[in-house]
């Protein structure tokens, strides 16, 4: 079954209203997931973490079916920083002021700035298939622009790129998505319609466009700040990354990881590409069971 033993709620939480899904029992474990996506990503993962932990998946401001701020200059409603604040403060809501964090692509964006900002809040964190925004965008080069153009494309001053993806949402994400292996068996049916229903309602294209604006903004402002005053990621961390994928084609994800962070940083390519939790959950959830 799809999140069986779940709930599905909404919840306000620093002044946004945010869908989610809850279940399970134990230790609190936030899971955020990625673009062009819900929480519904997190469907072959979710259910066995709630054996061991109080498991709680929310759509991301603008994404899913959350509450979706204003497109605005300074894409500040977008920012992680912004982002990170609803997390905590759903968190601390929902009676867990300290608690783990499993994040992929986007959601692992929002969680860094969460362990930054919010450091007493984040016992540990796992991101997926990603290294720090600024490091992405200090060392750019051709393959980076090539391989990640739709950082760039998404960044766009609107409403350009929301006036093409609203033509054809579907046929976005399939485009979108086929960056990845063509069989997309791994897309539960499910999951697929809810990331396609997300696309459709109204604001979610604009929405996610200003948080690609506010990456290559306002973020790394944030980001060049929390470098300067020296603050780097204290808990454990463990990154893991689609072998098939960019990531560890481009970089060394555990010596940058180790870079912006203080405490541990372990991690490991798994076999598949950028959608680990959906493509790979089996060893995913090996890798966290070691590390939670």
């Amino acid at each position: 079954m799809f999140f069986e033993g779940f709930r599905l709620e909404t919840r306000e939480a620093n002044g946004i209203a945010l869908r989610l899904r809850r279940g399970g029992a134990g230790p609190p474990l936030l899971l955020l997931h990625g673009n062009p996506q819900t929480h519904a990503m997190w469907h072959r993962l979710a259910p066995a973490l709630a054996r061991r932990f109080t498991v709680i998946a929310p759509d991301l401001r603008g994404y899913g079916l959350s509450a979706k701020p204003p497109v605005s200059a300074d894409h500040a409603a977008y920012a992680k920083r912004a982002m990170a604040q609803d997390m905590a403060a759903l968190m601390r809501g929902l009676g867990h002021p300290r608690f783990a964090v499993v994040s992929h692509d986007r959601g692992a964006r929002v969680a860094h700035r969460l362990a930054l900002d919010h450091p007493e809040a984040v016992e540990r964190l796992c991101v997926m298939d990603i290294v720090p925004t600024l490091h992405h965008f200090e060392h750019a080069d051709m393959a980076f622009a090539m391989g990640y153009y739709h950082w760039f494309w998404l960044a766009q001053p609107h409403p350009q790129p929301e006036r093409l993806i609203g033509q054809d949402v579907e046929l976005w994400f399939d485009i979108h998505t086929s960056r990845e292996p063509k069989d997309k068996g791994f897309f539960h049916p499910e999951a697929r319609a809810d990331y396609l229903a997300a696309l459709r309602a109204p604001g979610t294209v604009a929405a996610i466009c200003e948080d690609y604006r506010a990456a290559a903004t306002i973020d790394l402002a944030h980001d060049r700040e929390s470098r300067a005053a020296g603050r780097r990621v204290a808990c454990p961390l463990l990154a893991l990354w689609g072998r098939k994928g960019k990531i560890g084609q481009w970089y060394d994800p555990l010596a940058v990881w180790r870079a912006y962070a203080d405490g541990p940083v372990t991690g490991h390519a798994v076999e598949s590409g950028h959608y680990l939790a959906e493509e790979a959950p089996e060893e995913v959830l090996a890798a966290l069971d070691a590390f939670l």
